[in-house]
C-alpha cells in the first residue's frame, strides 16, 4: 500500500490545484451555510476532489469533510478541511489553507496543511517529526519556541466574539494581559507559527475536528501540546489550546478562571 503521508501530500495537491484557480476568481460563487458561515464553489470542489482521490486509493477508509456527510466506517478516518480560512478566501486574503489528516482512532497519525497562497506547506507522521518547505521538500524542521514565561510570550487567535459567546472572555483578556504580545493570526496560521516557534500559545473557545486533526499533530510532532479548554489532549474536545508545553498549565489557569 502507497504511503500514507505521500498519499496525504496527493491530496493537498488536488485541492491547491482547485482552490488556487478559484482564488480571486471574479465568478466565485459564495453562499451562506445553515450556520451562516460562508463556503464558496471552491470549499465544495476542492472536497469533491479529494474524496474521489480518497474513494479510489483508500475505499475502504472511512472520511469525515467539513462540507459533505461522513463515509464509510472502522478505524482508519481522513478528516478533511478543504479551505480553512473560507472568510479569508473570500476577501481575497491570502491566509487559507487546506487541512488533511488521517487518524487512527481518535489519535491523527499524518496530517497536511497546505497554504498555497502563501507558498507554504506543513506536515507531520507520528512520531516521525514535523516540517514545513514550499512543496513536498522540507526546509524547515518545525519545533515550537522555548520560551517559559507568559510575560515573554506571543499570543496568537481568532477572534474575542467567540470567547464573549462562549461567556469566558474575562479569562481570555486575562490571558492577554498576562502575555507580552497577542495578534489575531487566526484559523490555522496560528498553529503553524507555533509549530515553528515564532507563537508560543494559540486558542480557540469553539472548533470542530476538521479544523484541528491536522494543526493538532504537526504541533504536537514539533514539540508542543495540544488540548481543548480543559486540557484533554486531542482534537476532538470543540476547543483548542496548543502552546510550547512550557506554558501550558499557566494558560489553562488563567482560561479556566
Amino acid at each position: 500500500m502507497p504511503d500514507d503521508l505521500a498519499l496525504a501530500h496527493d491530496l493537498a495537491d488536488a485541492a491547491d490545484a482547485v482552490t488556487s484557480a478559484r482564488f480571486r476568481a471574479l465568478d466565485l460563487r459564495v453562499e451562506a451555510k445553515p450556520d451562516l458561515t460562508p463556503v464558496t464553489d471552491a470549499d465544495r470542489e476542492a472536497e469533491r476532489v479529494v474524496r474521489a482521490l480518497l474513494a479510489d486509493r483508500r475505499p475502504d477508509d472511512a472520511v469525515h469533510g467539513e462540507e459533505f456527510a461522513d463515509t464509510g466506517a472502522g478505524p482508519r478516518r481522513w478528516v478533511i478541511d478543504p479551505i480553512d480560512g473560507t472568510k479569508n478566501f473570500v476577501r481575497g486574503v491570502p491566509v487559507w489553507a487546506s487541512l488533511i489528516a488521517l487518524l487512527d482512532g481518535d489519535a491523527p497519525v499524518v496530517a497536511v496543511v497546505s497554504a498555497p497562497a502563501l507558498g507554504r506547506r506543513w506536515w507531520a507522521r507520528a512520531g516521525g517529526g514535523a516540517y514545513a518547505g514550499t512543496g513536498r521538500s522540507a526546509d524547515t524542521v518545525c519545533r515550537v519556541s522555548a520560551v517559559s514565561s507568559l510575560a515573554d510570550a506571543s499570543l496568537s487567535y481568532s477572534s474575542l466574539s467567540g470567547w464573549e459567546e462562549r461567556g469566558t472572555l474575562d479569562g481570555f483578556l486575562d490571558l492577554t494581559r498576562a502575555c507580552w504580545r497577542t495578534r489575531a493570526y487566526g484559523d490555522f496560521w496560528s498553529y503553524m507559527l507555533l509549530a515553528e516557534g515564532t507563537v508560543d500559545v494559540a486558542a480557540e473557545p469553539e472548533v470542530a475536528l476538521h479544523d484541528l486533526a491536522a494543526p493538532a499533530l504537526i504541533v504536537t510532532e514539533s514539540g508542543g501540546a495540544f488540548t481543548d479548554l480543559t486540557g484533554r489532549p486531542g482534537p476532538g474536545g470543540g476547543s483548542a489550546l496548543a502552546s510550547n508545553g512550557l506554558l501550558h498549565g499557566a494558560v489553562l489557569d488563567l482560561l479556566k478562571r
